[in-house]
């Protein structure tokens, strides 16, 4: 039996029974997501067609039939999200990473802790309850109420004075209900940790003295200046003189600006060894770095990192929806030495950077972002260097502030796609995704969704393997120990076992679908596109047919190199910034 379609402008899938296969295929992947690949040769059988139709419209798949399934499926997706092997209740303490927290059900042992519970108050998983360093009422009174929240028979969020016996400090206790099979509370304490080893990366990080760590570490721990100078032995006024030299070498404005970016830099120090072992193979040589942070006018948290020279010419590094905000250990070390000073911001939904109000335009606030982030650290005529679509931000930028951006060096960069010959050139993973962007955007929330629930369980290596098999060059990258380690760790940003950004990944991807045509053609500072011959979501023909219509865009293809050209060329890639960070900056 056909359908007819009433509406002559979106395209339908011809018969039911393709259809009911589709929605057969769409519970399968939010009961087991392994089987997205077996949805996707489905999909792209009965939809493929349909692009050619709908090349100006959206494929619309019986939406009150097809999304209603979609939205059930999404529940079922969520609820297995919710109930993976390392999303029970014993992941509530990944999530904090810096204050002792520790969970237990009130009996005689400690169910589990946290590493900074493990150094502040002695504590180890299934240890007994009377380790912890208070008073033996203490340990009556706090174990009482643990068990009245816990079994519900207390408020949800209980708080606790108790005076420690390591210190002689008071400590404050808050005390949660955990959604667990059986009763079980969630403690968490003021008692901060400053992780051992952790000067030297404070004075490396920030080129402190020794005497300004010490400062810097009063500070973070809540000491007040006064007490800082007489454990020293020092005045507060000398003290109050080194903190302004320390404001001054962290790019900080504030003691609370400060502590947010030590905090910052001390998560990557309290990560667990094992919780980072898959993105640490061999772990690269990469350096950790502070996270930066601002907060826009609409309160929403603006987060980035650098690295190079810090006193040396803006590049404006933009991370592709993937979310790679590292570069390969050596790469970083020459931006250094070549005199770049490279700036990442975290995109929004990103890490920690808040996601943008739903509805607002995608391109207008991210590219108010980045300028955010040149505006407050007072840098212009930046070299920017956007991969894949991110182009369309850089141009963006470009256009509306030019006194930001002088040039642009593009890495694997997508041009506005016309037409669905174009998607049908992609690899399957690649097209999977972007064509049902453009084509099927209300379907694609799923599809991602079940994306990052596969490389969960697959493990991020394992899941680009099979996303970018189709291109050699890529895979031949990717095996580089120091390109794997910045793919693995910078991606973070993107995917944790506890951290999901589908959700941006998604706008994202809807957002590079779009025409943005006008973006490049408004264009006017110089752009040099570096493109790969493997490239597996912009072969060369499809580049080559785009690029007819944007002749003031100059494109060199690099052979045996794919989407991850950057990382497998970056040589060449710092050669051509610092060539355009020589030229003129450009006339506002």
């Amino acid at each position: 039996m056909t359908d007819r379609n009433p509406r002559p402008d979106v395209a339908e899938f011809a018969l039911r029974d393709h259809k009911a296969e589709i929605v057969d295929r769409l519970y399968d992947v939010a009961l087991d997501p392994i089987r997205l690949e077996d949805l996707l040769e489905v999909w792209e059988g009965r939809a493929a067609p349909l692009r050619g139709a709908a090349d100006d419209g959206a494929i619309a798949p019986d939406d009150a039939e097809i999304e209603a399934h979609l939205q059930r499926a999404t529940v079922f997706l969520d609820r297995l999200e919710a109930t993976r092997d390392d999303g029970g209740y014993r992941s509530v303490l990944e999530e904090i990473p810096r204050s002792a927290a520790f969970l237990s059900d009130g009996g005689a042992r400690i169910a589990d802790c946290n590493r900074p519970a493990s150094v502040a108050f002695g504590l180890e998983p299934d240890c007994r309850f009377d380790r912890l360093p208070f008073d033996p009422e203490d340990l009556d009174l706090l174990r009482g109420e643990i068990r009245k929240v816990a079994g519900g028979r207390a408020e949800k969020v209980v708080t606790l004075r108790i005076r420690s016996q390591r210190t002689g400090s008071p400590v404050i206790l808050r005390v949660s209900r955990v959604e667990a099979a059986s009763p079980l509370a969630l403690v968490i304490s003021t008692e901060l940790v400053w992780p051992e080893g952790f000067e030297q990366t404070v004075q490396d990080a920030f080129g402190l003295t020794g005497a300004e760590v010490e400062i810097v570490r009063g500070i973070a721990l809540g000491q007040p200046v006064k007490d800082i100078a007489e454990a020293r032995g020092r005045s507060a006024e000398t003290v109050r003189t080194q903190l302004r030299s320390i404001l001054a070498k962290t790019e900080t404005h504030s003691q609370s600006e400060l502590v947010r970016v030590v905090l910052g830099l001390m998560d990557v120090a309290l990560i667990p060894a094992g919780a980072r072992a898959e993105v640490r193979p061999g772990a690269g040589g990469l350096e950790p770095r502070p996270l930066h942070e601002l907060r826009r006018p609409d309160g929403r948290r603006l987060t980035w990192i650098e690295f190079g020279d810090p006193a040396g010419r803006p590049v404006l590094y933009m991370h592709l929806d993937y979310g790679l905000i590292r570069w390969p250990a050596t790469a970083e070390r020459a931006a250094r030495t070549r005199g770049l000073r490279v700036v990442v911001p975290v995109r929004a939904g990103y890490g920690r950077t808040d996601l943008h109000a739903r509805g607002s335009d995608h391109v207008a606030e991210v590219t108010a972002d980045y300028a955010a982030v040149l505006d407050h650290l007072g840098l212009a005529g930046a070299v920017a260097l956007p991969l894949g679509a991110d182009l369309r931000f850089a141009m963006n930028l470009a256009n509306t502030r030019p006194d930001l951006v002088r040039g642009i060096v593009g890495c694997a960069c997508q041009l506005p796609v016309r037409t669905a010959a174009q998607y049908e050139r992609m690899d399957k993973w690649q097209r999977f995704i972007l064509a049902n962007a453009r084509y099927a955007p209300r379907v694609l929330p799923f599809l991602v969704q079940a994306g990052f629930s596969l490389a969960r369980r697959l493990g991020k290596e394992s899941f680009f393997q099979q996303v970018n098999g189709g291109s050699p060059a890529d895979m031949e990258t990717f095996a580089r120990a120091e390109v794997r380690a910045a793919v693995l760790e910078g991606s973070d940003t993107c995917l944790t076992r506890k951290w999901s950004a589908h959700e941006a990944f998604t706008r994202e991807c809807i957002s590079s679908e779009k025409d943005w045509s006008s973006i490049v053609r408004a264009c006017r500072v110089p752009v040099l596109l570096l493109q790969g011959d493997q490239d597996p979501q912009t072969p060369v023909l499809t580049l080559r047919e785009l690029m007819a219509d944007y002749p003031h865009l100059e494109v060199r293809f690099l052979p045996q190199t794919g989407q991850l050209l950057f990382f497998a060329e970056w040589p060449q890639v710092l050669e051509a910034v610092c060539a355009m960070v020589g030229n003129s900056p450009p006339k506002g």
